[in-house]
């Protein structure tokens, strides 16, 4: 974008022709002529203008003339004289033309000279255009606004051009850039990043910049860093920008309670809460701050368990989870015994639903009685009986639960999910990992079910639509379904969930499972490992490809945090292997991986220019399996690895070299017959000293001594050369006497 100025400069020339002037010899003793004073200089244009026709007005003088530039002032009249005249400037003078001149006393009569006078008025207009380019480096503060190219004109012919633009919006809003024209070359790079949260964040560059493309960030600050390479026809580029509303994540429910949200945009609270028998560890309300990167003023909280066991009465619906650590619970002789009552209204039944279950065989024991003591009737017995899917129904209106659990061994993978029920209506069903739908929320006779599983898991056994029957007793025609984490399955979905077999609870030995992901053939897949938490001598791999022939981008065993890997390709295949012969086995928790599709961005990111030396490339963008060479200029060494690759991963294989200023001299080496001494002895630094002498019957041949000298460019060198040790030779002689 170039602005224009247009400025006039006006130049007016007077010039005069004088013609018929006849010549005498002035009177030297005559007084001179006294000249008028001086006029301001705005009349003396004025007078100017009047006196000719300019730009079409008709001349004001009387005189008359046949060219109508031209006119004869009257005799005796004031008439302007030229003088020196400069472009755009005008300046006059004003003399007298007496008629005659008169003599002195003695003196000759000087004759009357008349005079013909031609004056020419020239007017020059001068139209000068001046671009004004557009600014190379700009900080924004609008709310909306647009980012050009500079202009040509701007650049300078004997440096690259690098161009940066800020844009910095109100705190709590983010940044919006729509891409209007890009058109690059490939000396360019434009680069627009994220500032003011963790670290700078790659928001976009011009390899997947495309006209039309929304580019949003996630704080209140961008930046559009614009490089060229060429000193003429550089590419053009116009983005438009506005602000719009930033907001908090979602936040998770805490295990054991739930989150109610009542905005999640800044000044937005979320309240936590804890089901019954447990109570809120953290922060019970956390508010949607208004900053650079909005988030919540306090870490989600967690449910923890109140105590271990307890009387619950007027139970309606709840949950009992495992205890907390054995420090805050009720054991003694490094046993753990804990104790539940639950108890309905009267006429009620109670349903208890196993959500999870992972006891040890020899060490715990969990124990159901219809009843309100250890004596009551036994429903379930952990040593005795598996876990049933469709749960456990009460005779009457209580139930008693007893857990036994070595300390060493505390079963933290218990949740049980209790519901009463009158004799008129079944009770409410549950769906671990699934949600249902009801013609009737309060499930009386002919209410009909329907489930489906979340997002991961798999619908099994039982059926997909239940319903209420049997006037005279209450209950569902089926059970309900089970939602389970397969080992392994075909995902077509854009986005979804892998979870390790039977998840949340732990995977057993000898899985091999093997999940195939396939996305549209002009994405990418991004996997997001969540939680990676396996044993050692199980396998995680993840394969480039549709198959486990093709290139393995990750292999992972143990625990890592949370990280991304991106995909070459549509598809990824996904591997799993628990060792069948592990004897040290033990509860784990899996993994949980969620994926999505990704626009393609096959490259890794932009390194900087390394200092005091450069980088050659083998590929003119760091595409997968591109690698970089750093060589450093004279008189520096190279620190670190002087090749990197760029990954599968779109990782680099090493970070950056450095190159560092070469501060000694080489080992000037030894002397053949002879010795030499070294002051300071440790190493040969700038200012070292190399003093050297030969053995009897041989002679220096060159400096006895040299020394180290820095200088600014290049490394470090000797003085002179190193000298040998030669034969001493005998004048009368051709022998050597060594």
């Amino acid at each position: 974008m170039v602005s224009t100025v247009l400025a006039v400069t006006l130049s007016v020339t007077i010039l005069h022709l004088t013609t018929g002037v006849s010549f005498v010899t002035p009177d030297p003793e005559a007084p001179p002529t006294a000249s008028p004073g001086p006029h301001p200089l705005g009349e003396l244009i004025h007078a100017a203008l009047l006196s000719k026709e300019y730009l079409g007005h008709a001349p004001v003088d009387t005189g008359t003339t046949t060219n109508p530039t031209q006119a004869v002032p009257q005799l005796g009249q004031t008439e302007p004289a030229a003088t020196v005249m400069l472009p755009g400037v005008l300046t006059t003078a004003l003399t007298s033309l007496p008629a005659a001149s008169q003599s002195g006393a003695g003196k000759t009569v000087t004759s009357t000279t008349e005079e013909e006078t031609t004056t020419t008025l020239i007017t020059t207009t001068t139209i000068t255009t001046v671009h004004m380019p557009v600014q190379c480096n700009a900080s924004l503060s609008g709310m909306e606004g647009i980012v050009e190219s500079p202009d040509p004109l701007s650049s300078s012919p004997y440096s690259p051009l690098e161009c940066t633009y800020s844009i910095t919006v109100y705190p709590g809003y983010g940044v919006e850039i729509q891409v209007k024209k890009v058109n690059l070359s490939k000396d360019e790079s434009l680069t627009i990043l994220g500032y003011g949260g963790t670290g700078p964040e790659l928001l976009a560059n011009e390899t997947l910049m495309s006209e039309g493309q929304v580019i949003r960030s996630s704080t209140n600050q961008v930046q559009i860093y614009y490089r060229s390479l060429r000193q003429t026809d550089h590419g053009m580029f116009s983005l438009h920008y506005q602000a719009f509303l930033l907001s908090c994540s979602f936040p998770l429910s805490p295990e054991g309670g739930g989150v109610t949200v009542t905005d999640i945009h800044p000044g937005g609270q979320a309240h936590f809460h804890c089901d019954p028998g447990f109570q809120v560890r953290g922060h019970e309300v956390a508010t949607c701050l208004n900053m650079t990167q909005p988030h919540w003023s306090s870490p989600e909280p967690r449910c923890v368990a109140v105590s271990c066991g307890g009387w619950i009465r007027n139970a309606t619906v709840g949950r009992i989870f495992s205890p907390p650590p054995p420090s805050a619970s009720n054991h003694s002789n490094g046993n753990l015994s804990c104790h539940w009552l639950l108890e309905a209204r009267e006429g009620h039944r109670l349903h208890l639903h196993f959500e999870r279950v992972a006891l040890d065989e020899d060490d715990d024991k969990l124990i159901v009685r219809s009843g309100n003591n250890s004596v009551a009737p036994l429903i379930f017995d952990s040593d005795l009986d598996d876990v049933p899917e469709r749960g456990i129904v009460s005779e009457g209106s209580i139930l008693y639960l007893e857990l036994m659990a070595d300390s060493s061994s505390i079963p933290l993978l218990l949740a049980l999910r209790y519901e009463a029920f009158d004799g008129e209506h079944c009770y409410e069903p549950y769906l671990p990992h699934g949600n249902f739908s009801s013609s009737d929320i309060t499930f009386p006779l002919g209410t009909t079910v329907t489930f489906s599983c979340s997002t991961g898991f798999v619908m099994e056994q039982g059926s997909g639509v239940i319903e209420c029957v049997d006037p005279s007793d209450p209950h569902w025609n089926e059970s309900e379904p089970v939602c389970k984490a397969l080992c392994g399955g075909e995902l077509t979905d854009p986005s979804s969930t892998v979870l390790s077999p039977d998840w949340p609870q732990s995977y057993s030995k000898g899985q091999d499972c093997v999940w195939q992901i396939h996305g549209n053939e002009e994405k990418r897949i991004e996997l997001d490992i969540q939680i990676l938490n396996i044993r050692h001598n199980d396998i995680l791999t993840i394969f480039d490809g549709h198959d486990l022939m093709s290139h393995v981008i990750g292999q992972y065993l143990g625990s890592r945090e949370r990280f991304q890997v991106v995909s070459g390709g549509s598809e990824v295949t996904i591997q799993f292997q628990s060792d069948p012969d592990d004897s040290s086995f033990i509860l784990s928790q899996g993994f949980l991986i969620h994926y999505r599709e990704v626009e393609p961005n096959d490259t890794c990111p932009a390194l900087p220019q390394i200092e005091f030396g450069w980088i050659s490339s083998s590929h003119s963008s760091p595409v997968r399996g591109s690698v970089l060479t750093y060589q450093c200029q004279p008189g520096y060494d190279i620190s670190g690895s002087d090749i990197i690759t760029c990954q599968w991963d779109l990782s680099w294989s090493n970070s950056p070299p450095t190159c560092i200023k070469v501060q000694q001299c080489p080992d000037p080496g030894e002397v053949v017959n002879g010795a030499r001494s070294v002051r300071p002895e440790s190493g040969f630094a700038v200012g070292t000293v190399v003093r050297f002498s030969c053995n009897q019957g041989y002679q220096l041949e060159g400096p006895g001594q040299i020394s180290c000298h820095g200088r600014d460019t290049g490394t470090p060198k000797w003085s002179d050369r190193s000298p040998k040790c030669v034969c001493k030779s005998l004048p009368w002689v051709f022998v050597c006497v060594c």
